[in-house]
């Protein structure tokens, strides 16, 4: 399963796509200013209403799971010293909660991209960045948004033909650089193919938009993307 934007009548899919990022602005700070174990049990629960507020669930969190093996060998790694005593708990601990907390944030994101179209994204960030920077940073994470999808299928489809074509018996470090090779060619293939195709279409900086309006649900999620900026704030204070 892709992680990309899924059509759907949840109430996350009827939210604006402001209200969302603010949500996901509040919850990363309040993540990184509340790292205590209550403190991210509170968030937790409240990433994963985020999450099934979109419809979604455990496969969306486990696109993710080309970056779970490092956070998870980040405590092991911290905690380890070259002598006595060999191992500390508590950086390994402190590591620990610091991956944990990515974690989350990486479920909020997945409830926005599952119910946020591209062209919201990109309108809503030009509704809210003014001037020229602002049509520079849409147009940007519009591209992310729809390249990752490919370039994450393209790896996979190389991986599938190398081992078709017996390339399992190789070693693992074999392996990765024929993929990881495959990959980047295959990267720069589809960078010149969007450069001849946004050339062919006259590429816009300030093309027709989707009209963004707020309702009364954006109400709520505007609170509480406030509510956790502030809560993150006070402790700074």
């Amino acid at each position: 399963m892709t992680l990309s934007y899924i059509p759907g009548d949840s109430l996350a899919h009827r939210l604006d796509p402001r209200s969302k990022l603010l949500v996901q602005v509040g919850f990363a700070a309040a993540a990184y200013a509340y790292t205590t174990p209550r403190g991210l049990a509170a968030l937790t629960l409240l990433a994963v209403g985020c999450l099934r507020l979109a419809g979604g669930g455990a496969r969306d969190v486990w696109t993710y799971r080309f970056a779970l093996p490092v956070l998870a060998l980040a405590p092991l790694v911290a905690g380890a010293t070259l002598g006595a005593p060999w191992f500390r708990p508590d950086r390994a601990a402190t590591t620990g909660l610091a991956s944990y907390r990515v974690v989350l944030i990486l479920v909020v994101a997945a409830g926005y991209v599952r119910s946020t179209p591209v062209r919201e994204s990109r309108a809503a960030l030009q509704h809210t960045v003014p001037g020229r920077a602002g049509q520079f940073l849409g147009a940007g994470v519009a591209l992310v948004f729809r390249f990752l999808p490919l370039l994450r299928r393209d790896l996979l489809t190389t991986r599938a033909a190398i081992h078709a074509r017996g390339g399992d018996a190789l070693p693992v470090r074999e392996q990765m650089r024929l993929v990881a090779v495959a990959g980047i060619n295959r990267a720069f293939e589809r960078a010149d193919r969007l450069g001849t195709a946004m050339n062919a279409r006259c590429f816009a900086w300030n093309p027709t938009l989707p009209r963004l309006a707020l309702g009364r649900a954006d109400g709520v999620a505007l609170a509480l993307g406030s509510g956790l900026l502030a809560a993150a704030l006070a402790t700074a204070l």
